[in-house]
């Protein structure tokens, strides 16, 4: 049985609305780094990463070598 124009377009509509839901899902990965800005506030561990970091780029940069 032909399917009448109305349940054509609407099945149309459906597959256009699925399409952008779709693709508002893959936003700009160019802009990664505001998206994760923020993410490891007050988180411990992390700010203790980033001390040993720290005291790492200082010892290279004063030659010193463990």
């Amino acid at each position: 049985m032909a399917k009448s124009i109305e349940e054509r377009i609407a099945k149309v509509e459906r597959e256009i609305q699925r399409l952008k839901d779709q693709s508002n899902g893959s936003k700009d990965k160019s802009n990664w780094i505001s998206d994760i800005s923020g993410s490891f506030k007050d988180d411990e561990e992390f700010d203790e990463v980033l001390r040993l970091g720290r005291e790492e780029r200082q010892a290279d940069r004063n030659g010193v070598k463990e």
